[in-house]
Parts: structure tokens; sequence; C-alpha cells
């Protein structure tokens, strides 16, 4: 069996590796390492909770310990770019300890966080810099950070930051980086328009892939229940009284109905609190940190506010509302079966959910297991499915409008900081 001592890192980041109890890589680090040590552009897909930071994370640590001296003052010498805050001070931690050892310092930068803080940090030179596109964007304005000496860019979530509209960010990004560059692109599904990206950025890139983009983690057990809308949350209470001691994360589809969701089981008597794009940083924060050490049980969320919600101790995933892009569904259940544990995936689909759902299932190539009820034979009429996830009109007739991206219409227009 392949071991990291295998890869090719160096001494001191091995004995920094085997200080946190890991020996055995996963297949996508096996895969990848190697090849980002060479200095090869990689494409990298793997399923969520397969081990994706590391697998960038660690050789990018192991090439710039090899440079000597501090980076000078407003520089950067690697750059992460992710598309949500929650992602990127995930990925944040884990590089911190992979540095631990070492010289480098990891720095961050997100929205709705004070910029003035973050102007001070970089001011004093960054190793290896985590960030979100748009306000990475606002500090260049500002002056208060250069990228021409970064020569590692990591886009993870790759096919986030397309749907959430960061392509123009990125693109003004890459032209401020650095040459030559390593590029290393990390994502676990693969959309039509990544093709754009790969071509954009990657030169003569080697695809990592260890399972086809849209699969599930074996070790997730998926269902699915036919239900009313209105009978949704009495299911769902249901189901959580069934399994009091899990951690359940709960998708809603939209930020008003996160937050009502929230309130409503709070007031039923669960542990329970919600994140999404209306809360403040600091908030959203102390949620997931609750939501980590088991004093809240139960986690409502939006798509774009649960990436980089990387809890192992995640029993339950229930899809409230089923996504409108097919390729969500992939990372909500991804939340569960982290780390090589078991986890439930369940959905509750109303009539006019059922066309998301057999998107979810051909994308995927299998039938999702009924749990209780049975399809409307005669399905209502359902607005078509925007695949970009944007643009388009909600059930009900809500106006979608993303918080991290462009409004319709406005392609140039830069994003709103994550």
């Amino acid at each position: 069996m392949t071991q990291f001592s295998d890869l090719g890192l160096s001494p001191n980041l091995l004995k920094t590796i085997e200080q946190q109890g890991f020996t055995t890589p996963t297949p996508i680090q096996m895969q990848a390492i190697p090849h980002v040590l060479e200095g090869r552009d990689v494409m990298g897909l793997a399923q969520t909770g397969t081990g994706k930071t590391a697998a960038f994370g660690l050789p990018m640590v192991h090439h710039l310990t090899k440079l000597h001296g501090k980076p000078a003052p407003k520089t950067v010498r690697g750059l992460v770019l992710a598309p949500t805050r929650e992602l990127v001070n995930q990925i944040a931690e884990n590089l911190r300890a992979y540095v631990k050892n070492s010289h480098l310092r990891v720095n961050v930068v997100v929205g709705g966080a004070s910029i003035g803080k973050q102007i001070g940090v970089l001011s004093k030179g960054t190793d290896i810099l985590v960030a979100t596109p748009g306000r990475l964007l606002d500090l260049v304005d500002r002056r208060a950070v250069q990228l021409n000496t970064a020569t590692f860019l990591v886009l993870d979530e790759a096919d986030q930051m397309l749907d959430l509209g960061f392509i123009h960010a990125l693109r003004k990004i890459a032209k401020l980086l650095g040459e030559p560059r390593q590029t290393l692109l990390f994502s676990a599904t693969m959309p039509k328009n990544m093709a754009e990206l790969a071509q954009s950025y990657l030169k003569d890139p080697v695809r990592v892939e260890v399972a086809r983009p849209g699969l599930a983690a074996d070790k997730v057990r998926q269902s699915v229940h036919f239900v009313g809308q209105k009978e949704k949350s009495t299911l769902l209470k249901k189901l959580l009284a069934e399994s009091p001691d899990g951690l359940s994360l709960v998708f809603s589809r939209t930020k008003h109905g996160a937050e009502k969701l929230k309130k409503h089981l709070v007031e039923q008597g669960f542990a329970a609190d919600s994140i999404h794009g209306n809360k403040s940083q600091g908030q959203r924060e102390r949620a997931i940190r609750s939501f980590k050490s088991g004093e809240t049980k139960v986690l409502v969320a939006t798509d774009v506010a649960a990436r980089g919600i990387d809890i192992p101790g995640v029993s339950h995933v229930y899809n409230f509302d089923l996504p409108d892009v097919a390729e969500n569904y992939v990372h909500r259940i991804g939340r569960t079966a982290r780390a090589g544990r078991g986890g439930e995936a369940i959905a509750f689909c109303n009539p006019s959910e059922q066309s998301l759902l057999r998107a979810v299932e051909k994308l995927m190539k299998i039938s999702i297991r009924v749990e209780s009820g049975q399809p409307a034979a005669v399905e209502p009429s359902a607005k078509p499915q925007n695949r970009r996830g944007g643009g388009g009109k909600k059930p009900g007739g809500q106006q979608h409008r993303r918080s991290n991206g462009p409004k319709g219409g406005q392609r140039n227009r830069r994003p709103r900081a994550a």
C-alpha cells in the first residue's frame, strides 16, 4: 500500500503529516501529488470528502519551503481561490496544519470581514494566500496586495466558481499572476463549461480522475420521500427525532426558506441554527463551530453557504428542497460519509420537483431508493430548469439572484466578495 513517504514529499513535511495521524494517502492524493511535485499543471476530479486540499496543499508547501527568506511586503507566493468564505477558512485551516513546522505564513481574505485588518496582514507579505475572488480584487484595487510574484495558482471547487459567475474575476486575477506559473484546478463535478476554464488557465495539464464526476461517495446511502411541500417540515421533524444524536445538515433552496425552517425547528425544541448569505461572517462562523462541536445538532443551509463544511461527524444530509442544478446535489450529499465514514442522504420531493429528481438520477446514473410515497401521476407544469443556476425564476415566482455572483444581464460586473 502506498504511503505518504512514497510520494516524494520532504522529510519535514512527512513529519508534520505523521504528527496529524495521517500515513496513507487517498486515491486523489496518490495520483495528484507526484505530478504537482514534478511541476505539472493538474486538473483533479474527485468526490467531495476525498482529501483534495492535501492533494494540492502538501506539494505546494513542499515547494514553497525551499524558497529562502520571507516574502516581500504585500507580495504573495502561492494563491488559492475558492468560491465561499466557509471553504476559504476550511482550506486555510488545513494549510496552517501543513506549515506548522515551517516558516511559511498562510493568510486569508474574504468578504464580510474587516478589510482594514486584511490590508494590515497582507502588508507583511504572504507565502500562501487563500481568498474569495471578489474581496481579492478589492484589495488589488486598493494596492494592498501584489500578485505578480505568485507562481502557484489553485482553483478549488472550480465548478462552483463558474456557477457563481466568477469567470470574469478569475480572468482578471490570472493576468496579474507571475510567470512561469503552475496551476492546479480541483473539482468534484465536471460541467461542460469547465473545458473553457481548463484551456484558459492550464498548460498541458495532467488530468487526474479517481471517480466519475457526479458520483457520490460509496458509503452514502441515498433515499427519497415523495411528499407534498406542506408536509415536508412534519416529515423532517419525525426523521430528526429518530436520530437525536447525529449531526444533520438540511438544505433549503433559498435564504428565506432556510431561516424560516430554522426558526420553526427551534420553536419545536430542536437545537438548530442556519447559515446563508444574509448572515454575517461572524454569525456563519459561530454557527459552524457550534455544529462542529455538537452543541447544534441541525444546521439549515443554502448551497453557497454550505461549501466548506468539512465535518466528519455529519451523519445525515436532508435535501429539504431539491436543487435546481443537479451537480449541487452531489456536493450536498458529499457533506456526509466523509473521512471513510458512512452517512445518510435523504431527499424530499414534491410533485413539482420530480423533474429535478430525474435530472439528479440521470447525472449520477442511478435510481434513488424510494423510502415513502410515490411520484405524482400527473406532474405539475414547472418552469424550465436553468442549468447554470441563475437568472431564472424559482418556484413560487421568486426571482433567483445569486448573492455571490453578477445579476442577470450584467455579465461584466464583478461578483460581490464572498
